[in-house]
Protein backbone atom coordinates (compact mmCIF):
# COMPACT_ATOMS: atom_id res chain seq x y z
CA UNK A 1 0.00 0.00 0.00
CA UNK A 2 1.32 3.43 -0.78
CA UNK A 3 1.91 6.12 1.66
CA UNK A 4 -0.90 8.18 0.27
CA UNK A 5 -3.40 5.42 0.89
CA UNK A 6 -2.11 4.90 4.42
CA UNK A 7 -2.55 8.52 5.22
CA UNK A 8 -6.00 8.47 3.76
CA UNK A 9 -6.88 5.50 5.90
CA UNK A 10 -5.70 7.24 9.05
CA UNK A 11 -2.91 4.82 9.85
CA UNK A 12 0.20 6.43 11.29
CA UNK A 13 3.42 6.13 9.50
CA UNK A 14 5.65 3.26 10.28
CA UNK A 15 2.71 0.89 11.16
CA UNK A 16 1.33 -1.72 8.97
CA UNK A 17 -2.35 -1.37 8.16
CA UNK A 18 -4.63 -4.27 9.14
CA UNK A 19 -6.17 -6.48 6.58
CA UNK A 20 -9.39 -5.01 5.31
CA UNK A 21 -12.65 -6.72 6.69
CA UNK A 22 -14.87 -8.07 4.07
CA UNK A 23 -17.81 -5.69 4.35
CA UNK A 24 -20.21 -7.71 2.17
CA UNK A 25 -20.31 -10.85 4.40
CA UNK A 26 -20.73 -8.78 7.58
CA UNK A 27 -23.65 -6.92 6.13
CA UNK A 28 -25.33 -10.14 5.13
CA UNK A 29 -24.96 -11.56 8.67
CA UNK A 30 -26.41 -8.47 10.27
CA UNK A 31 -29.26 -8.49 7.82
CA UNK A 32 -30.04 -12.15 8.55
CA UNK A 33 -29.90 -11.53 12.29
CA UNK A 34 -32.18 -8.52 11.94
CA UNK A 35 -34.62 -10.60 9.93
CA UNK A 36 -34.62 -13.42 12.49
CA UNK A 37 -35.07 -10.97 15.33
CA UNK A 38 -37.94 -9.32 13.50
CA UNK A 39 -39.57 -12.70 12.80
CA UNK A 40 -39.17 -13.76 16.42
CA UNK A 41 -40.64 -10.52 17.67
CA UNK A 42 -43.53 -10.88 15.26
CA UNK A 43 -44.16 -14.47 16.45
CA UNK A 44 -43.96 -13.33 20.06
CA UNK A 45 -46.43 -10.53 19.41
CA UNK A 46 -48.81 -12.95 17.68
CA UNK A 47 -48.55 -15.46 20.51
CA UNK A 48 -49.02 -12.77 23.15
CA UNK A 49 -52.07 -11.35 21.33
CA UNK A 50 -53.58 -14.80 20.94
CA UNK A 51 -53.01 -15.58 24.66
CA UNK A 52 -54.56 -12.29 25.70
CA UNK A 53 -57.56 -12.97 23.43
CA UNK A 54 -58.08 -16.44 24.91
CA UNK A 55 -57.83 -15.07 28.47
CA UNK A 56 -60.31 -12.34 27.61
CA UNK A 57 -62.77 -14.91 26.22
CA UNK A 58 -62.40 -17.12 29.29
CA UNK A 59 -62.86 -14.10 31.54
CA UNK A 60 -66.03 -13.05 29.73
CA UNK A 61 -67.43 -16.59 29.86
CA UNK A 62 -66.52 -17.48 33.46
CA UNK A 63 -66.90 -14.11 35.18
CA UNK A 64 -70.77 -14.15 35.32
CA UNK A 65 -70.68 -17.67 36.77
CA UNK A 66 -68.19 -16.69 39.44
CA UNK A 67 -70.00 -13.54 40.54
CA UNK A 68 -73.54 -14.42 39.62
CA UNK A 69 -73.63 -17.69 41.54
CA UNK A 70 -74.67 -17.00 45.07
CA UNK A 71 -72.94 -19.01 47.65
CA UNK A 72 -75.40 -21.12 49.59
CA UNK A 73 -75.35 -20.35 53.28
CA UNK A 74 -74.05 -23.16 55.46
CA UNK A 75 -76.82 -25.37 56.88
CA UNK A 76 -77.93 -24.43 60.31
CA UNK A 77 -77.49 -27.09 62.94
CA UNK A 78 -80.67 -28.86 64.00
CA UNK A 79 -82.16 -27.62 67.17
CA UNK A 80 -82.84 -30.27 69.75
CA UNK A 81 -85.66 -29.59 72.14
CA UNK A 82 -85.60 -31.42 75.44
CA UNK A 83 -89.01 -31.79 76.99
CA UNK A 84 -88.89 -32.12 80.70
CA UNK A 85 -91.82 -33.68 82.41
CA UNK A 86 -93.28 -31.38 84.97
CA UNK A 87 -93.95 -33.23 88.16
CA UNK A 88 -96.46 -31.72 90.43
CA UNK A 89 -96.32 -32.40 94.09
CA UNK A 90 -99.40 -34.19 95.33
CA UNK A 91 -101.56 -32.07 97.55
CA UNK A 92 -101.16 -32.77 101.21
CA UNK A 93 -103.86 -34.96 102.68
CA UNK A 94 -106.67 -32.95 104.02
CA UNK A 95 -107.47 -33.54 107.61
CA UNK A 96 -111.05 -33.76 108.56
CA UNK A 97 -111.99 -30.92 110.77
CA UNK A 98 -114.13 -32.17 113.54
CA UNK A 99 -116.41 -29.60 114.99
CA UNK A 100 -117.00 -30.38 118.63
CA UNK A 101 -120.61 -30.71 119.50
CA UNK A 102 -121.83 -28.38 122.19
CA UNK A 103 -122.46 -30.12 125.41
CA UNK A 104 -125.99 -29.80 126.65
CA UNK A 105 -126.35 -28.89 130.24
CA UNK A 106 -129.16 -30.30 132.27
CA UNK A 107 -130.94 -27.59 134.12
CA UNK A 108 -132.95 -28.94 137.06
CA UNK A 109 -136.53 -27.74 137.07
CA UNK A 110 -137.70 -26.90 140.58
CA UNK A 111 -140.76 -28.69 141.87
CA UNK A 112 -143.63 -26.16 142.23
CA UNK A 113 -145.23 -28.24 145.00
CA UNK A 114 -142.40 -29.62 147.08
CA UNK A 115 -144.71 -30.38 150.01
CA UNK A 116 -147.10 -32.64 148.03
CA UNK A 117 -146.29 -36.33 147.80
CA UNK A 118 -145.63 -37.63 144.29
CA UNK A 119 -147.62 -40.70 143.20
CA UNK A 120 -145.76 -43.99 142.88
CA UNK A 121 -145.71 -45.17 139.28
CA UNK A 122 -145.61 -48.92 138.65
CA UNK A 123 -144.32 -49.94 135.20
CA UNK A 124 -146.66 -52.38 133.47
CA UNK A 125 -145.09 -55.18 131.42
CA UNK A 126 -145.50 -54.90 127.65
CA UNK A 127 -147.59 -57.63 126.05
CA UNK A 128 -146.64 -58.49 122.44
CA UNK A 129 -149.66 -59.14 120.26
CA UNK A 130 -148.84 -60.55 116.82
CA UNK A 131 -150.45 -58.88 113.89
CA UNK A 132 -152.94 -60.65 111.71
CA UNK A 133 -150.56 -60.64 108.74
CA UNK A 134 -147.92 -62.49 110.74
CA UNK A 135 -150.27 -65.38 111.48
CA UNK A 136 -149.99 -68.17 108.90
CA UNK A 137 -153.56 -69.32 108.65
CA UNK A 138 -152.93 -71.54 105.57
CA UNK A 139 -150.75 -74.11 107.24
CA UNK A 140 -150.42 -77.23 105.08
CA UNK A 141 -149.57 -80.55 106.65
CA UNK A 142 -146.18 -82.03 105.68
CA UNK A 143 -146.17 -84.24 102.62
CA UNK A 144 -146.02 -87.97 103.30
CA UNK A 145 -142.65 -89.65 102.62
CA UNK A 146 -142.30 -91.23 99.16
CA UNK A 147 -143.07 -94.92 99.03
CA UNK A 148 -140.15 -97.28 99.04
CA UNK A 149 -139.37 -98.87 95.66
CA UNK A 150 -138.78 -102.59 95.86
CA UNK A 151 -138.19 -103.79 92.29
CA UNK A 152 -136.29 -102.26 89.34
CA UNK A 153 -137.98 -99.31 87.61
CA UNK A 154 -137.59 -97.49 84.31
CA UNK A 155 -135.34 -94.40 84.16
CA UNK A 156 -137.71 -91.42 84.07
CA UNK A 157 -137.31 -87.69 84.53
CA UNK A 158 -137.26 -87.96 88.33
CA UNK A 159 -134.62 -90.70 88.31
CA UNK A 160 -130.92 -89.85 88.06
CA UNK A 161 -129.27 -92.28 85.64
CA UNK A 162 -126.54 -94.67 86.84
CA UNK A 163 -122.97 -93.69 86.01
CA UNK A 164 -120.35 -96.21 84.90
CA UNK A 165 -117.27 -96.47 87.10
CA UNK A 166 -115.58 -99.62 85.68
CA UNK A 167 -115.37 -100.59 82.00
CA UNK A 168 -114.19 -103.96 80.64
CA UNK A 169 -113.50 -104.17 76.91
CA UNK A 170 -115.19 -107.10 75.13
CA UNK A 171 -113.06 -109.75 73.41
CA UNK A 172 -113.29 -110.19 69.64
CA UNK A 173 -113.88 -113.80 68.64
CA UNK A 174 -111.39 -115.23 66.16
CA UNK A 175 -114.03 -116.32 63.67
CA UNK A 176 -115.66 -112.86 63.70
CA UNK A 177 -112.26 -111.21 63.25
CA UNK A 178 -111.48 -113.36 60.20
CA UNK A 179 -114.94 -112.63 58.79
CA UNK A 180 -114.37 -108.88 59.35
CA UNK A 181 -117.68 -108.48 61.23
CA UNK A 182 -118.26 -105.08 62.86
CA UNK A 183 -121.22 -103.41 64.50
CA UNK A 184 -123.05 -102.75 67.76
CA UNK A 185 -124.72 -104.98 70.30
CA UNK A 186 -127.64 -103.41 72.24
CA UNK A 187 -128.34 -104.89 75.69
CA UNK A 188 -131.01 -104.27 78.33
CA UNK A 189 -129.38 -104.62 81.76
CA UNK A 190 -130.75 -104.52 85.29
CA UNK A 191 -128.58 -102.46 87.68
CA UNK A 192 -129.33 -103.01 91.37
CA UNK A 193 -129.02 -100.60 94.28
CA UNK A 194 -125.31 -101.43 94.72
CA UNK A 195 -124.46 -100.65 91.07
CA UNK A 196 -123.99 -104.29 90.00
CA UNK A 197 -125.52 -105.81 86.86
CA UNK A 198 -127.82 -108.67 87.83
CA UNK A 199 -129.54 -109.47 84.52
CA UNK A 200 -128.71 -108.87 80.83
CA UNK A 201 -131.00 -109.25 77.82
CA UNK A 202 -129.87 -108.97 74.20
CA UNK A 203 -132.05 -106.55 72.22
CA UNK A 204 -129.91 -106.49 69.05
CA UNK A 205 -126.93 -108.78 68.59
CA UNK A 206 -124.17 -109.79 66.18
CA UNK A 207 -123.32 -113.25 64.86
CA UNK A 208 -120.29 -115.48 65.42
CA UNK A 209 -120.23 -115.14 69.20
CA UNK A 210 -120.01 -111.33 69.41
CA UNK A 211 -123.32 -111.02 71.31
CA UNK A 212 -122.15 -113.51 73.94
CA UNK A 213 -118.80 -111.68 74.23
CA UNK A 214 -120.65 -108.40 74.80
CA UNK A 215 -122.83 -109.96 77.56
CA UNK A 216 -119.74 -111.41 79.27
CA UNK A 217 -117.98 -108.07 79.23
CA UNK A 218 -121.02 -106.08 80.46
CA UNK A 219 -121.54 -108.35 83.46
CA UNK A 220 -118.12 -107.13 84.73
CA UNK A 221 -119.00 -103.43 84.50
CA UNK A 222 -119.60 -101.42 87.66
CA UNK A 223 -121.93 -98.41 88.08
CA UNK A 224 -122.81 -95.75 90.57
CA UNK A 225 -126.45 -96.69 91.30
CA UNK A 226 -129.37 -94.60 90.09
CA UNK A 227 -131.17 -92.46 92.66
CA UNK A 228 -134.75 -91.39 93.20
CA UNK A 229 -135.34 -88.59 95.73
CA UNK A 230 -131.78 -89.08 96.93
CA UNK A 231 -132.16 -92.85 97.52
CA UNK A 232 -130.48 -95.57 95.40
CA UNK A 233 -132.89 -97.67 93.37
CA UNK A 234 -132.62 -100.58 90.95
CA UNK A 235 -133.34 -99.63 87.32
CA UNK A 236 -133.52 -101.05 83.80
CA UNK A 237 -130.81 -99.47 81.63
CA UNK A 238 -129.92 -99.96 77.95
CA UNK A 239 -126.22 -100.45 77.12
CA UNK A 240 -124.43 -100.43 73.75
CA UNK A 241 -121.25 -102.41 73.01
CA UNK A 242 -119.35 -101.52 69.80
CA UNK A 243 -117.16 -104.01 67.89
CA UNK A 244 -114.77 -102.38 65.45
CA UNK A 245 -111.66 -103.77 63.80
CA UNK A 246 -108.49 -101.69 63.90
Amino acid sequence: MSKTSLDAAGVPAGETAPDPVPTASAGNGLLAYARETRADSRTFRYSLGLALLLHAILLVVKLPDLYGREQAPPPEPEKLFVVQQVRFKPPPPTEEIRIPKPRSKKVPIPDPTPDDLEPIRVEEPEIFMPEVDDLNLNVEPPAPPPPKVSGPIEVTRDVIEPRKTLHVKPQYTEIARKARIQGRVVLRATIDQQGDITDVEVLRGLPMGLAEAAVAAVRQWKFKPATLNGRPVAVYFNLTVTFQLQ
